[in-house]
């Protein structure tokens, strides 16, 4: 018996164009699958080892990030005690000088032994202007209670200071105060940095009754003291 052409035909267009026999979305079939193995996969002894490598991972990025934070963390409140144990008020500004006190950290390296500088680098850590840019000629000394150093004017040279060990007076000719100069006084346990720039009259005076004062100057070229580059007695009132 033969079969009818036409129900084939029609048979075969219903099962290809009909949605009810059409397959499941390719998209859904492969999402499906790849979700089934992964659960197959965790399920299998030989799965622990990849979820530990993973564990590990996650674990070093949150260290890393823990350890980004407290970085700089630190940083912020390094640099923030930092400028507390440096004062600079308005007459330090004026005298182009900058004190330290003894706490930890500070600019300056302190510890049991005592305290360690660089007398160049001190000076344009804190923004001091008009300091030695190199020490061509340094000079170390100690000005006994009572007694001065310097009253006088360089006009080859740039000077930075190191003062220490009592109260010192130290005036720094500065023109755009009226009296033509600004001073102000370091106190016997304090560490101050100071520079004279050329042309800027400077002046030391150990005001201390007791203690001896000590200074270190660092000048960015050699001066001579016997021809015209240096004016000496400045302030008469200081003789």
């Amino acid at each position: 018996m033969m079969a009818n052409p036409r129900r084939n035909s029609f048979s075969n267009f219903n099962s290809t164009n009909n949605p009810v026999f059409s397959l499941e979305n390719p998209l859904q079939q492969t999402q499906s699958f790849s979700l089934s193995s992964l659960i197959v996969f965790l399920k299998r002894p030989h799965a622990f080892p990849f979820l530990l490598s993973i564990f590990l991972l996650l674990t070093w990025v949150s260290l890393r990030l823990q350890h980004f934070h407290h970085y700089s963390s630190s940083q912020q409140s390094l640099q923030s005690q930092e400028t507390q144990n440096w004062r600079r008020d308005s007459e330090d500004e004026q005298a182009n000088l900058v004190r330290f006190t003894s706490s930890f950290p500070s600019r300056i390296s302190r510890d049991k032994r005592g305290w360690l500088l660089n007398p160049v680098t001190i000076a344009q850590d804190v923004g001091l202007p008009g300091g030695a840019l190199t020490c061509s000629s340094v000079h170390v000394g100690q000005i006994r209670p009572g007694g001065m150093r310097g009253n006088h004017r360089h006009y080859t040279c740039n000077e930075t200071f190191i003062i220490w060990g009592a109260e010192t007076k130290f005036r720094l000719e500065n023109h755009m105060i009226d009296k033509g100069y600004a001073e102000v006084t370091v106190g016997a346990e304090e560490v101050a940095v100071a520079t004279s720039p050329s042309r800027s009259a400077h002046a030391l005076v150990n005001v201390d009754p007791i203690r001896t004062a000590f200074l270190l100057g660092c000048q960015d070229s050699t001066v001579t003291y016997n021809n015209s580059t240096t004016d000496f007695n400045v302030w008469k009132d200081l003789l």
